[in-house]
């Protein structure tokens, strides 16, 4: 009897496009691996980045500076070209540093100049947390000490607890993107607290989609990163909720 040959699967006759943005460059080679992991054209999933530029440095004039209506314009018009079906403000420290209402304000005006529903980091870690039922949580963060406390100040504004916070004290994105993988999971594991639900690990400088297993697998619970809840989130606003083995817990949940 003649053995058919498989015939290849056909991608998926509608694209949905998610467009961030992300400030200057450190890590956004998180974003082509996301959507590598996805399944790409395969799963008709395509994720843009286009960049804006500021002063590298966590310090809050700064930060206010990065996250501003007009630069954030500049970076929707970039990604008008990819006709997004959401956008995502690609920075949590630069969209936390506005304080909740702030930080709500700055989405709805990106919403409003992209013509599409548009976040940000910080509300995608709140998100992701109230998706998988967690409320208390440790955070490991690369920022100075007085930029990772408005983190935590965020977060308890979404209703999240946080039992504890270790910071790193890195004044720039650019140096927390040249962190090493090994780096990367000790900050991570070294401020982990045994009485939280899940460890965040705030800053899309950081590369860390290659380690979320790596670290789930360590810690015995799920692990929120910047990237990585940055990608759910622009998804989630556009309906979408891939199930995927290699992004953590997040995106081994249905119905997010």
């Amino acid at each position: 009897m003649p053995i058919t040959p498989l015939t290849p699967p056909e991608p998926p006759s509608e694209t949905t496009t998610i467009g961030f943005i992300y400030p200057d460059h450190a890590a956004e080679d998180d974003y082509p691996l996301a959507e590598q992991l996805l399944g790409g054209d395969m799963a008709g999933i395509k994720l843009p980045v286009e960049h804006i530029y500021g002063t590298d440095l966590h310090a809050v004039p700064e930060l206010l500076d990065l996250g501003s209506e007009g630069r954030l314009a500049d970076g929707a018009a970039l990604l008008a070209k990819h006709e997004p079906d959401a956008v995502v403000w690609a920075c949590t420290s630069g969209s936390f540093v506005y304080g909740w209402e702030g930080a709500r304000d700055q989405a709805d005006r990106l919403a409003a100049v992209s013509g599409v529903p548009a976040s940000s980091t910080s509300f995608a870690f709140v998100h992701a947390a109230q998706a998988l039922g967690v409320r208390r949580v440790a955070v490991a963060a690369s920022y100075p000490d007085d930029i990772a406390g408005l983190f935590v100040e965020f977060l308890g504004a979404g209703g999240i607890e946080v039992v504890s916070m270790g910071s790193a004290d890195i004044d720039t994105a650019a140096e927390v993107g040249e962190l090493s993988p090994e780096a990367v999971i000790e900050l991570a594991v070294s401020r982990d607290h045994p009485s939280a639900d899940a460890l965040l690990v705030p800053d899309t400088a950081m590369r860390t989609l290659g380690e979320i297993n790596t670290l789930e697998t360590r810690l015995g619970k799920p692990v929120l990163t910047a990237n990585q809840v940055t990608v759910w989130e622009g998804l989630r606003l556009a309906g979408k909720s891939p199930l995927v083995r290699t992004l953590g817990a997040l995106f081994g949940k249905r119905g997010n």
